[in-house]
């Protein structure tokens, strides 16, 4: 009787939090979702939500790119040893992406995150190139994990250009299915490491999220899922769902289950008001098959989709940034590797020294 005393009080006092915490969701509202298909298929998707036309165009990055983390002499700096294919924002930051070895970062909001102190010195990151830093320098969640808890640099907010303070958190996940999720929380990276972390959305923090899935598991079944659009619902959702469906071999049917659980958790477009700034509409969506090497993008003004084969694609040091522009072109529809352009890398947007 005590137990299920104590597993009442538990739900009751989780559905409080998720309750509140629906009141504070940031603009930014996007999803994250790995799927593990048989035979090592591997798809990761996520919706992009926010407020505003992002601007949003696809690029290709090249191996041997001298970086740096977008602060000039404060910078980290490194050569890129692995080529990529991302989504800009603003055409001033990565947002999305996936490299050769097939590494996904996905970078969302998250209201709480707090960046380290002001007086560190360490060398700087922006956020705005964090998950390029990732993409640029790892084959493999491990890779990544191990260096990222040297915390080797520091991470520096910037906000948008229209004055949106810049706060994120990264997931990323590979080809073997692993995942991490890396959140800034009072100044400290907190992170979580493990294929069971396939899924993120924004706030709370990652652990409350996860005591909060935890109580729609107790629940069971599609009968009790949460509808709204609220992070800890579209989180439940995109957990349930994206293990529910047929975990196929097929890369077609594996892709094609990725995007009807990223529009099952996706904003309609058009919802939304500035009174409202915490519902934003889902702008686009990718999803990356990671055993095939194939990034694709949906933009939901579109009726059709955009992808590219990695495995196509030179990648090899001096082959040069290319670009596939997306903003202002909606009837663009195919496989478009035979379609890049070249072009010249966009610039990391930083704070102003």
């Amino acid at each position: 009787m005590e137990a299920k005393n104590l597993n009442r009080a538990l739900g009751r006092a989780l559905l409080v939090t998720w309750l509140v915490l629906g009141a504070m969701q940031s603009a930014l509202a996007c999803t994250r979702a790995v799927y593990f298909g048989q035979q090592g298929q591997t798809v990761t998707g996520r919706t992009m939500d926010w407020l505003e036309d992002l601007q949003s165009n696809l690029y290709v990055f090249p191996q041997g790119m001298a970086r740096d983390g977008g602060l000039g002499d404060q910078s980290l700096k490194w050569t890129s040893r692995h080529g990529s294919v991302v989504m800009s924002a603003y055409e001033a930051g990565t947002v999305d992406g996936m490299n050769e070895k097939g590494l996904v970062a996905n970078l969302l909001y998250l209201a709480e995150s707090e960046y380290t102190p002001l007086d560190d010195i360490r060398p700087a990151v922006v956020i705005t190139a964090w998950a390029q830093y990732v993409l640029d320098n790892f084959a493999t969640v491990e890779e990544a994990v191990a260096e990222m808890r040297q915390e080797k640099f520091r991470m520096v907010t910037v906000g948008t250009p229209s004055g949106i303070k810049g706060n994120v958190h990264l997931a990323i996940s590979d080809a073997s299915a692993d995942s991490a999720i890396f959140e800034y929380i009072a100044g400290k990276l907190v992170i979580h490491h493990g294929r069971q972390y396939q899924v993120m959305t924004n706030s709370p923090v990652y652990s409350q999220q996860l005591a909060l899935n935890e109580y729609w598991k107790q629940i069971g079944g599609t009968v009790m899922l949460p509808g709204t659009n609220r992070a800890a619902d579209r989180f439940a959702r995109a957990s349930f769902y994206v293990n529910a469906t047929a975990q196929s071999a097929d890369p077609r049917q594996a892709v094609a289950a990725v995007f009807s659980v990223m529009r099952n958790v996706s904003v309609p477009r058009g919802l939304g008001t500035p009174s409202q700034p915490n519902i934003s509409s889902t702008l686009w969506r990718t999803v990356a098959d990671q055993k095939n090497k194939v990034y694709f993008f949906e933009d939901t003004a579109s009726p059709s989709l955009v992808w590219l084969q990695l495995n196509r694609i030179d990648f090899k040091p001096g082959s040069g940034v290319r670009k596939i522009t997306l903003h202002g072109n909606p009837d663009l529809a195919g496989d478009q590797t035979a379609n890049l352009e070249r072009a010249q890398a966009f610039r990391f947007l930083a704070p102003q020294r």
